[in-house]
């Protein structure tokens, strides 16, 4: 016979933990909004140094500019920074495997805030910054979505159910930059935007703290150390 005993405070943690979904859905894959990012930086004048005389004119008969190198330097740094989302995935996990879930989530916190701090204090002067931030962001997020699929072990039959959401999450994420670029039109500046951003990493220090597990969640569920106590989950 299969008995399944869940105590009421492992019941309640799992609970809060689904919250968690908040992270995946507003910072683990924000490059995937690249687009929108670019249309800030480039009325910033990002790369723009690298924009050269148009030898075509224009319809209006005038000479316009030949911003293809500009273009492709925004291209590069997505392709490195999705690049490096993809690549990371099983070295995180190892690190994720290795060394457990707040080992993980401290590096990963540290990726994200250094991130968003090189792209705030970056400058058209300074545009090569983009290249790590990009990729910092990404590798980042890669890992904090790793920490918390785990959740789903807390859920019994509506596991896969967690795991799907903080995969959408992660895919809706990328809508952060279209909003960076709307309040960026109503005059916002994008240093203070991605200060706020790196400053959101707080939020993550006090769940990695409260309301993760030092090591992970196993499955199937058994007595583990959950935000600095203990909780005991039986499965026989």
């Amino acid at each position: 016979m299969r008995l399944i005993t869940l105590i009421t405070a492992g019941r309640a943690a799992g609970q809060r933990q689904a919250l968690g979904s908040d992270t995946c859905g507003a910072f683990c894959g924000i490059i995937f909004g690249w687009a929108s990012l670019v249309f800030v930086l480039k009325d910033l004048g990002y790369f723009e140094g690298l924009c050269q005389p148009s030898t075509t004119p224009s319809p209006n008969l005038t000479l316009g500019s030949d911003c293809s190198g500009q273009d492709e330097q925004f291209s590069l740094v997505f392709t490195i920074g999705s690049f490096m989302n993809n690549f990371m995935t099983f070295p995180m996990g190892v690190i994720f495997d290795r060394f457990g879930t707040t080992a993980a989530r401290l590096i990963a916190i540290s990726l994200y805030t250094g991130g968003t701090l090189l792209v705030a204090f970056s400058t058209p002067e300074l545009a090569v910054l983009l290249f790590p931030a990009m990729s910092m962001l990404s590798v980042g997020g890669i890992l904090l979505i790793l920490t918390n699929m785990q959740v789903g072990n807390l859920f019994g039959n509506y596991r896969s159910i967690i795991i799907t959401l903080y995969n959408g999450a992660f895919d809706s994420s990328s809508a952060i930059f279209l909003i960076v670029k709307l309040l960026y039109e109503h005059g916002l500046s994008l240093r203070a935007m991605f200060l706020f951003l790196a400053a959101c990493s707080a939020w993550h220090l006090l769940r990695t703290f409260f309301l993760m597990p030092r090591s992970r969640i196993p499955y199937p569920l058994r007595s583990f150390l959950y935000g600095g106590n203990a909780a005991f989950l039986a499965i026989a």
